[in-house]
């Protein structure tokens, strides 16, 4: 789907406050929450995306993963699938807040120790059908251990789901960019969806084409079932918008946070989870979350 042949229609947005907390203390605190309402934005997205109506009735819009003792947290509607977003662990370049874009860094040791917390998290509290992952280092080792602890076989790669390329920002510091790259880095912090960055970087608008692509083919061949996919920082940012098509963003997505999508009817996407990140509680994690908001890289 090409971003001209999207179609132009979207959904408004409330605001409603989370609750604070020291562990969310880096997130902001209003998230947007889709309603129904639907008028014309300049990012084009698609009729069929939405929130859960169940989260207009709680304070925090998205709850966190029900607990293995919840009967429920085994089953998926037979009509959708329910494909639970990880991002990859932290890098030593997440830390620097280098761009990484394609180039290929692998997780550090805290970033190793996130992967194992939250894969540990995965295996008790839902029945996982298949792992899936960017086939950059950093998300398939956090998608290895995921799959290992939860008993599958196998992670399968998808380059789709790699971050986005950068161009010639790429293995630079975000902070000294502007010095040494200037006309991409104009091109990176454009409010245009389809500005490509000098030196074969994609536009946003290649970004999100490819990735919820890989997304609607994945949950096309596991309706019924509950999968994971690990990813990158802008790669989610970009699902959001797919779910919820309102101009506004989901906040940080942090490393190793949980965000889980229904997708239903081939092109029906309902966030049911957003940043849950509290597994890392029994962890250190990056706090900045460099990487997962607009410098996504």
């Amino acid at each position: 789907m090409s971003a001209l042949s999207r179609a132009s229609d979207t959904t408004t947005c409330l605001s409603l406050r989370l609750p604070s907390s020291p562990l969310h203390s880096n997130l902001t605190n209003t998230v947007p929450l889709c309603s129904f309402k639907f008028h014309i934005n300049h990012r084009c997205r698609h009729r069929h995306s939405l929130i859960s109506p169940h989260l207009l009735k709680t304070p925090n819009p998205f709850p966190s993963m029900a607990h293995s003792n919840n009967p429920s947290s085994d089953t998926v509607d037979p009509t959708c699938a329910e494909i639970i977003v990880v991002r990859h662990g932290e890098t030593v370049w997440n830390v620097d807040g280098r761009l990484q874009g394609h180039i290929d860094v692998e997780l550090n040791e805290v970033g190793r120790e996130q992967a194992a917390v939250v894969a540990d998290r995965l295996s008790r509290e839902f029945k996982v059908s298949a792992v899936y992952s960017s086939d950059l280092k950093r998300a398939f080792e956090t998608a290895e251990k995921i799959a290992a602890t939860c008993g599958i076989a196998e992670v399968i790669k998808d380059p789709d789901l790699r971050e986005r390329h950068l161009g010639d920002l790429q293995g630079l510091v975000l902070q000294e960019a502007a010095k040494v790259s200037a006309v991409a880095y104009r091109a990176f912090k454009s409010h245009r969806t389809n500005q490509d960055i000098p030196g074969g970087g994609e536009s946003l608008d290649k970004l999100y084409d490819r990735c919820t692509s890989s997304l609607e083919r994945i949950a096309a061949k596991h309706t019924g079932e509950r999968v994971v996919v690990v990813t990158h920082g802008g790669v989610i940012r970009e699902l959001y918008q797919r779910a919820c098509p309102n101009g506004k963003s989901g906040g940080r997505v942090l490393n190793t946070s949980i965000n889980i999508f229904h997708i239903s009817d081939g092109d029906r996407w309902t966030i049911k989870t957003w940043g849950d990140v509290s597994h890392l509680n029994e962890t250190g994690y990056l706090k900045s979350g460099f990487g997962g908001d607009k410098t996504s890289g």
